[in-house]
């Protein structure tokens, strides 16, 4: 069934997800999301009547660290802009995800 997906639309959902690989993977690529396709059709086929929903796989409630800035040390802080790819004033500079300029640019 992996038939059902075209590399055009591997190629189109590479491009959304900002992702690249070379063109000679594109038929591994479109068939191995065919096959992620397969598995989701599949699990439309089990009964599922009665089965209450769940969020969790487990009965533990939010086991992670209280989210809590803590100040960092200037050494610590010069380790972490010195490993960034580009810096401006003591800030990671980051490419702009969603491009909202009117000339497109």
């Amino acid at each position: 069934m992996a038939s059902k997906i075209t590399e055009q639309q591997v190629e189109h959902v590479a491009e959304l997800a900002k992702l690249e690989f070379p063109k000679d993977e594109l038929g591994k690529f479109t068939t191995q999301l065919g096959s992620i396709i397969d598995m989701f059709e599949d699990l439309t086929a089990v009964d599922t009547d009665g089965v209450e929903p769940m969020t969790s796989a487990t009965d533990r409630v939010n086991v992670m660290r209280e989210d809590k800035a803590v100040r960092s040390s200037k050494e610590e802080r010069e380790a972490i802009l010195k490993n960034a790819p580009d810096t401006d004033g003591g800030y990671i500079k980051v490419p702009a995800i969603i491009d909202e300029s009117e000339d497109g640019e």
